[in-house]
């Protein structure tokens, strides 16, 4: 497992094993409007039904073609409204529709791209893409300009076989956030337009086998506290007997002064499961020589067989000072959800898959949708 803020990673590898994996996260937030947007491109989409159950007959030789990451490439866009979904499309593609952008940084999945801009230092994401199922139609563009960066690499020994390849890039710690959004069909049959100025977050991640067959769990989170920005990472590995990773990282933004913790304790409390939800921990604690950490997942903003996304709070010691408890987000990931048959099942309600019918998607939808037609009023 490989840590790395180096931007030289930001490239495309072209990651072609089976089962295999790579995306693009950008997450924003405008917390005067309470508004919050999740971006993810993807070559070989990790979580799709399709692409495990494709990776799992080819391991039992039911199935001689490969599965190869770019026959299942993608795009994923979700916004949420004071707490509340509004989007959440995801769609799967073939290797046409997903591409590298002119630079070198950046990639397209149909008509949604993002590219880097050297000489200005900004990503420039849009995105345009009809949402049939929720009667929606989404076009917008977006600058994230980075605040600051960190310089940190770290490989963590004994984990990987030494064929296998996985690495998380922290690219972005924190970025200004400018852009415009239309949605039509928001609310049902009128027309929205938000121009959002906010803060938002980086980073890019891939691995060269099926996540299920690596991770044990992760929890992740980022919080902005006015003086100081803190991201953190935990991941437990699937062979229970390597010792877990924990990292946090801390920019004072008053002195400019960076604190990298990665021999640090890690604890999960009040453990939970839903019926659809993984097991999970709703309290975190960190703790080192002069640091110690609290995270509290106070509300649930999305939920599914392997993922939850939280707005938590935080509280931060520093070198012997207590920093103000803050607001932010966390997520979680169990991926053994991935190699059941059943949760793939309900999986397939959120993945629009070109050339695949499913009845869960059009289920899920069709109730979504009487959801937005009868809350319109609220929004």
């Amino acid at each position: 497992m490989d840590i790395t803020t180096d931007s030289a990673q930001e490239v495309w590898h072209r990651l072609d094993d089976p089962g295999s994996y790579e995306w693009w996260y950008f997450d924003a937030e405008d917390e005067r409007q309470g508004i919050s947007l999740v971006f993810i491109w993807f070559d070989g989409f990790p979580f799709s039904p399709f692409y495990m159950r494709h990776y799992d007959q080819w391991r039992s030789r039911r199935r001689g073609e490969s599965p190869r990451p770019g026959h299942y490439a993608g795009f994923s866009f979700q916004m949420y409204e004071n707490g509340r979904e509004v989007v959440n499309f995801i769609r799967e593609g073939q290797d046409a529709e997903f591409g590298c952008g002119p630079s070198g940084v950046g990639v397209r999945f149909g008509n949604n791209r993002f590219e880097y801009d050297g000489p200005t230092d900004m990503f420039l994401l849009s995105v345009d893409f009809e949402f049939p199922a929720r009667g929606k139609r989404v076009k917008g563009s977006f600058t994230f300009r980075p605040r600051h960066r960190f310089d940190y690499r770290r490989r963590h020994n004994g984990v990987e076989s030494g064929a296998h390849r996985h690495q998380w890039l922290l690219s972005v710690p924190k970025a200004d956030v400018e852009g415009e959004l239309v949605i039509d069909g928001h609310p049902t049959g009128g027309r929205s337009s938000i121009r959002f100025d906010g803060r938002g977050y980086h980073d890019h991640n891939l691995g060269t086998m099926p996540m299920h067959e690596y991770y044990g769990r992760w929890y992740w989170g980022r919080v902005f506290a006015g003086r100081y920005d803190l991201v953190y990472y935990v991941v437990f590995f699937r062979d229970p007997g390597i010792t877990p990773l924990a990292v946090a990282l801390v920019n004072d933004n008053e002195t400019g002064r960076q604190h990298i913790l990665d021999q640090l304790s890690f604890r999960e409390e009040q453990m939970a499961k839903g019926v659809f939800a993984p097991f999970h921990g709703r309290e975190l604690r960190f703790a080192a020589e002069g640091f110690s950490l609290e995270v509290s997942h106070r509300r649930v903003l999305d939920a599914g067989p392997f993922y939850l996304r939280f707005s938590s709070n935080y509280s931060l010691r520093l070198d012997g000072e207590d920093v103000d408890a803050a607001e932010g987000i966390s997520e979680f990931l169990n991926p053994a959800a991935l190699r059941s048959p059943v949760m793939r099942f309900f999986t397939s309600s959120r993945v629009l898959r070109d050339g695949e019918t499913s009845a869960m998607y059009r289920y899920y939808n069709f109730f979504k949708h009487q959801f937005d037609w009868l809350n319109r009023k609220k929004l």
